[in-house]
């Protein structure tokens, strides 16, 4: 099973960028769809950002869309989202996590993926 732990959150202000790392016990390679989902308390669980396992197929939540860019190194062994534009409702914890299914298609339902970091937690102030 692998383990990942997410990086790089922190308090920012409205229009800043700022990206997110997750490292993974073991590189991703074709194993796994990743993706990163986003926890606000009250609200259900949201993914933000996915790309497949082949790295072709990706997913993005409309409210970030055209701001946020899933991508990884040239190992597969860190994912990574790069955030744009900040806005206050950005703010989360946002939580790496991974589709074991091997799934060529972007995981865009937070009850498909099967391991999950810590989270890291954004916030975004006016």
């Amino acid at each position: 099973q692998v383990q990942l732990q997410e990086s790089g959150g922190r308090l920012v202000q409205a229009g800043d960028s700022l990206r997110l790392s997750c490292a993974a016990s073991t590189p991703i390679a074709d194993n796994y769809a990743m993706g990163w989902l986003r926890q606000t308390p009250g609200k259900e669980r949201e993914v933000v950002a996915a790309v497949g396992r082949t790295g072709v197929s990706t997913y993005y939540a409309e409210s970030v869309r055209g701001r946020f860019t899933i991508s990884s190194d040239s190992a597969k062994k860190t994912i990574y989202l790069q955030m744009r534009n900040l806005l206050p409702k950005d703010t989360g914890a946002y939580v790496c996590a991974a589709d074991s299914t091997l799934s060529t298609s972007a995981t865009s339902r937070p009850e498909f993926y099967d391991a999950w970091g810590q989270g890291t937690q954004v916030t975004v102030s006016v």
